[in-house]
Formats: C-alpha cells, structure tokens, sequence
C-alpha cells in the first residue's frame, strides 16, 4: 500500500510493501516485499532493499546503500552520505554502505558511509557507528564500541578477588570450547601457574603469540579456522573472548593467568573489552598458514552446513 500524498517513482516495489506519507522514492530504487517504509523517507535511485524491511520514519537512503533481508532501522536513523572514493576512471564514486541480514539500528543512530553493518548486530539507538560493526556484536556510544554479543553473558571464572580454585576443566556452551582452571602455587615469594602440553594444553604446541597495547575499542580475531586449535590466556589485565559455533554462543572473561579457554577448530572468535594493560598469550597447533582462516562469517556459517550435513 502507497499513500497518496507520497511520491513514488520506483518500478520494483515488491508485493505487500507499504510506504508511508510524505516518502520520496526514486525511479531507480528497489524495495522488497512485505517491507514497511515510514513517513518522510528518502529512498534515493542507487538504493537496494530486501525483504521484509522496516525503516521508521524520517530516514534518508542515499546512493550506494543495500539494506539486506529483515533489517530494522529505526526512525531518524542518519546515513552519512559524504564519503567518496575515486573509481577507475579517475571519477569519484559512493562508496557503499552496507546493513547485513537481520541487524537493527537503534532510532537517532548514526552510520557513517561506505561502512558494513554485519548480520544481526545491534546498534543500540544514539550511537555513531564509524567504523564496520561484526556479526551479532551490540555497540553504543559516540563512537560505537562493541559492548557484547547477541545471545552471551560474561562468565567470570577468573574472580580475581577470590581465592584460587583446583585446576579443573569445564565444558561450556559452544561446541569443542572448554574453560581450564590451570593449576597454581603461591609462597612467600610470590605466585605460579603452569600448565603441561598433553596434560593442561589439550594439544601440541607449534607456535605461540603475545596481543597487547590493544585500544579498549578495538577487536581482535573476528575469524575461525579450519584445523587450527588455539589456548587463550590473559596473562595480565583484563579482556573478553566471545566464542561461537553458528548456534551457541559465549563469552568469558579472562582475568586471571590461572584461566585459559580451548577454542578448537571451526569456532568463531573474536576478542575486546581489553584493559590497557591486557596482555594475551595464544598458543596454537600449528604454524601460520593464511588459508587456515575463515574471515567471513557468512562463509563461516556456510562452510558449518556442509561439515554438519556429512
């Protein structure tokens, strides 16, 4: 349904969309079905819309925007429409701006152009967004920072407050994930924690590296991999990992050097909330190797259907 005193010049507009009062959509835009597009939009002609789409009201679609499948923007969501870049002829062209499945933005947000929101993220409403936003992260503020992850609470195993517990293990929430208390000694002279490859480190170690000096904002990871086993633990500070395995998802706290978490392969991870004084050692299985990553997550959640479907 299209009210009359809107103006609609768009042919590929998809069944049972209704657009709202006082809209303007141009010839070249595309809209899905079953879409719902609030009063005084703007929807311009390089503009793509999925399906099952709600834009509240007074929001503007500039050039260069795709808004996937059952994205919700709330009203007076601001899309910055002022970033260019040069194309191959030498001519500048929109950068695009791109809003994945299933994510949400917060009414009065705003988002800077030519970035990607990722597939059902929260952007809570007020924030500036100036920077890409991963899968499933919650972010707030001016400027947006990651504050969790859709479907986790922090674990706080580590407790640095309270007396160390027994080295034990403990299966978590994500598939093939295990949270290890590592074992510690503590004497006049200060304390200890170790831990034994075969023993504590549920794998042979080929390869060790060390993250610090991380900006709070920041994150790390953002990938799985295909066969490689990784052992996290915070050293010193403070930061928190979210692991995933396309269904479940968790995120731990690692606050003390006694507590370590087991990712294996063919886990989604991503690490932030760092302090600035967190130091993160990782060890891993094996060497380096670039093709061991999966750093999208829709190949990622691909790649899960056709392991499983075996």
């Amino acid at each position: 349904m299209i009210e009359a005193d809107s103006l609609v010049e768009s042919r590929s507009i998809g069944l049972r969309t209704r657009i709202g009062a006082l809209a303007h959509v141009l010839p070249g835009a595309v809209i899905g079905e079953d879409c719902s597009i609030g009063e005084h939009t703007l929807i311009q002609n390089d503009v793509v819309i999925g399906n099952r789409v709600v834009i509240g009201c007074g929001v503007a679609l500039w050039d260069g925007t795709t808004i996937e499948d059952d994205v919700f923007i709330g009203s007076h969501v601001a899309f910055a429409n002022d970033l260019r870049t040069e194309g191959s002829d030498g001519g500048n062209k929109t950068s695009r701006t791109l809003i994945r499945r299933g994510a949400i933005l917060g009414t009065n947000a705003t988002i800077y152009a030519g970035l990607t929101v990722g597939e059902r993220a929260n952007v809570r409403a007020g924030s500036v967004v100036t920077r890409n936003v991963p899968p499933l992260a919650i972010v707030s503020g001016n400027p947006a920072v990651i504050i969790g992850y859709e479907g986790t609470r922090p674990d706080h195993e580590g407790a640095i407050a309270s007396p160390p517990s027994e080295p034990s293990v403990r299966a978590t929430n994500v598939a093939g994930v295990t949270l290890h208390r590592m074992p510690s000694a503590a004497d006049m002279r200060g304390q200890l924690s170790f831990g034994e490859i075969g023993r504590q480190i549920p794998f042979e170690v080929k390869r060790f590296f060390i993250v610090y000096g991380v900006a709070s904002q920041e994150t790390r990871g953002e990938h799985a991999h295909r066969k490689l086993h990784q052992f996290l633990i915070c050293v010193h500070g403070r930061c928190s990992l979210m692991a995933d395995d396309g269904e479940n998802r968790q995120e731990f706290v690692l606050d003390h050097p006694t507590v370590g978490v087991h990712l294996p392969p063919l886990v989604w991870a991503v690490q932030y909330k760092h302090t600035p004084d967190a130091v993160l050692l990782v060890l891993a299985s094996d060497y380096y190797d670039p093709a061991d990553y999966i750093r999208d997550y829709a190949e990622y959640l691909q790649i899960l259907r056709l392991e499983r479907s075996k």
